[in-house]
């Protein structure tokens, strides 16, 4: 299991950096410099609003279909019958509850135009999601790693000519990016489908009510633990643009944006691990086996990523803001320092958080992400009146923290975990080092060989302290 998780993750990590960071660095940053923060802001609320509700297009089937098919791989062709029905009835659903919302908060015509393209997004995106699940459920881990960047590819390749200097970039607008989206994942879902019904042989698409309140019963924890997940990690755009007057919340949706983009962008390594983990967790779970070295390999992963993306965030984050954005960059860049920290939080939630999903211990998870919730938005409605974009930073911030470390208190009780000593001095000695190391970076006269020197040298560190060793690394990738 440990080869199968390291030359996956290797394959996985491999594509999405050639991918991935193009889009979000070189298209999405890109359109915010031309539209401007009021209008790329306005797009930032409405996308996080279109995911606020969009469990209702999932309802925890897509979890919950990870983890059985892994265990049960003969299912595959009577889930996928049954579920393809479903997830279009639930598309009907997500669509009328979240134009409702959206028509009681007050969105004007331009945004209801907007959120109904966005709306359509989430369901391809939720559908694609579905879809590639019986791919990762089948340990068909390369596959699903082509596919997972396949849509962004597509939205680089589309955007691309519309921003290509001309006619067409000098009359681009925040709409084309959205409809540019659209034809992107249409054409991902079609491509995954025919990939699984391959693998599936012939289906007949049924609606079976029966069947549809006995799996619903079983994925609907699963739902509500999305559900609450994306309240604490998703809701502060919208809050911002709501709670705040006018172009005010727009502007500073805009600038919060532009840090969280990043945030956004390593977070997807945290998703693309937490994908690998889950079905092989799920397995291992099954057949009694240890989990405990896949924790630590994993987690020491994540954890010395988040790590040196946070120092270098904090120590570089005017340098980081200048060279991306053109606007309000004194107030993002100081953004940037808080959200990337929250990092950790969130690396240490997408190990332990799907350990304890492949568990099945969702009563405890929900529990949880309530409270999370509870704090999350009590925080947002007190600190954005008098902080704006810095108070939902903070938020953030602590929700994170005290999150992560409630699925670590549970998965130690849970799994009966003894704490290993050592590895924990390693770790506080590798934080202690790599903060070292920052103070020494800044000393550089030109900054990006000192940011340079910071990650080279943290990594370097990460190996000298023992987090990694070659050896072991070699060892395993050569393993049958």
């Amino acid at each position: 299991m440990k080869r199968k998780f390291v030359t996956n993750l290797i394959l996985l990590l491999a594509l999405n950096l050639l991918i991935k960071p193009f889009w979000i660095f070189g298209i999405d940053r890109t359109v915010q410099n031309m539209v401007g923060d009021e209008s790329y802001g306005m797009y930032f609320a409405l996308f996080n609003f279109s995911l606020l509700l969009n469990i209702l297009l999932d309802v925890g089937i897509t979890s919950f279909n990870n983890k059985n098919i892994a265990q049960h791989n003969f299912l595959l062709n009577k889930h996928l019958s049954n579920l393809v029905g479903l997830k279009f009835m639930l598309a009907i659903v997500y669509a009328v509850f979240s134009l409702v919302v959206a028509a009681i908060i007050g969105y004007g015509k331009i945004q209801f135009h907007l959120l109904f393209f966005l709306i359509f997004n989430q369901f391809l995106i939720s559908f694609t999601l579905y879809l590639r699940s019986n791919l990762s459920a089948l340990h068909l881990f390369r596959t699903d790693s082509l596919v997972s960047v396949l849509d962004r590819a597509l939205m680089i390749t589309i955007c691309s000519l519309l921003l290509f200097p001309g006619y067409l970039r000098e009359h681009f607008t925040i709409e084309w990016f959205v409809y540019a989206q659209t034809a992107a994942y249409v054409l991902t879902s079609l491509i995954t489908f025919l990939i699984v019904l391959n693998k599936s042989g012939k289906i007949n698409i049924q609606f079976n009510l029966k069947f549809y309140i006995v799996f619903l019963r079983k994925s609907y924890p699963y739902a509500l633990l999305i559900l609450l997940m994306a309240f604490y990690n998703r809701i502060d755009g919208v809050m911002l643009e709501r709670l705040l007057p006018g172009p005010l919340g727009k502007q500073q949706a805009g600038i919060y944006a532009q840090a969280f983009r990043l945030l956004d962008a390593v977070s997807m390594f945290g998703v693309l691990v937490a994908g690998l983990l889950l079905p092989i967790f799920a397995k291992m779970i099954k057949q009694s086996e240890p989990v405990a070295q896949m924790i630590k390999l994993s987690f020491t992963f994540l954890f010395v990523t988040a790590v040196v993306v946070a120092v270098s965030s904090i120590f570089y984050n005017r340098e980081i803001m200048e060279v991306l954005y053109h606007s309000n960059t004194e107030h993002s860049s100081e953004l940037l320092g808080i959200l990337m920290t929250g990092f950790i939080g969130i690396a240490t939630t997408y190990i332990f958080g799907t350990l304890l999903t492949a568990n099945g211990s969702l009563k405890q998870l929900n529990w949880m992400a309530f409270a999370g919730m509870v704090i999350n938005v009590s925080l947002n409605l007190y600190l954005i009146p008098r902080y704006q974009a810095f108070g939902s930073a903070y938020a953030s911030l602590f929700t994170q923290f005290v999150t992560s470390g409630a699925q670590v208190v549970m998965a130690v009780l849970v799994f009966k975990l003894k704490p290993n000593y050592m590895f924990l001095f390693r770790l506080f000695a590798f934080v202690g080092a790599t903060v070292t190391l920052a103070f020494i970076s800044i000393l550089f006269e030109n900054w990006f060989y000192g940011y340079l020197f910071l990650i080279a040298t943290s990594v370097f560190s990460a190996f000298l302290f023992g987090l990694f060793k070659i050896g072991e690394l070699i060892k395993t990738l050569l393993a049958k």
